[in-house]
């Protein structure tokens, strides 16, 4: 246990170490001879007019995070379709032996020729590997399906907020005539 604790220790201190040695050692060794044009703010070789405070409109934010997370998200999808394409295709009653050695080995990621006969996927495990895999990308994309529904409910892709919010006091106002 302390062999563990001691190893965990040492990379530790050489991680900050790597990352404090190359801070120190640029401190030291670059000038350092501020003026006035060097402290102004800077962006796209465009003069700064009024101030570099200017609130930020979050709606960019979130429209943003919301992109990286269902983008993310569907990259997962990929996989699982090569892995259920293949179980599919071991599935089919009608494929030969050859064939179904050579799909079986792409699947188990296995060199050619190292799997013996019995090693096989059958078609009926084949199957039931496809009836799995169908049934946790249809849980996962019902998850995926609910966080946009919500965001969505919340009102989070309305790119301006005060217009339907309108609509909505319109809708609610023609419901109750």
């Amino acid at each position: 246990m302390t062999d563990l604790v001691g190893h965990f220790f040492l990379f530790t201190i050489v991680g900050v170490g790597f990352l404090i040695a190359p801070l120190l050692l640029g401190w030291l060794v670059r000038p350092n001879a501020p003026t006035a044009e060097k402290l102004t703010s800077y962006e796209c070789g465009e003069p700064t007019i009024g101030s570099s405070y200017v609130q930020f409109d979050l709606r960019f934010y979130v429209v943003a995070l919301l992109f990286i997370i269902f983008d993310v998200e569907v990259a997962f999808f990929f996989p699982w379709a090569m892995i259920y394409g293949g179980a599919m295709q071991l599935a089919d009653q009608r494929l030969g032996d050859e064939a179904r050695m050579q799909i079986t080995e792409k699947l188990l990621n296995a060199p050619a020729g190292s799997l013996a006969t019995d090693q096989m996927i059958s078609a009926q495990t084949a199957f039931q590997l496809g009836l799995t895999g169908l049934f946790d990308i249809l849980v996962f994309f019902g998850v995926l399906l609910l966080g946009f529904a919500y965001v969505w409910k919340r009102g989070d892709l309305d790119w301006v907020r005060a217009m339907a919010q309108e609509a909505q006091q319109r809708r609610e106002a023609a419901m109750v005539k």
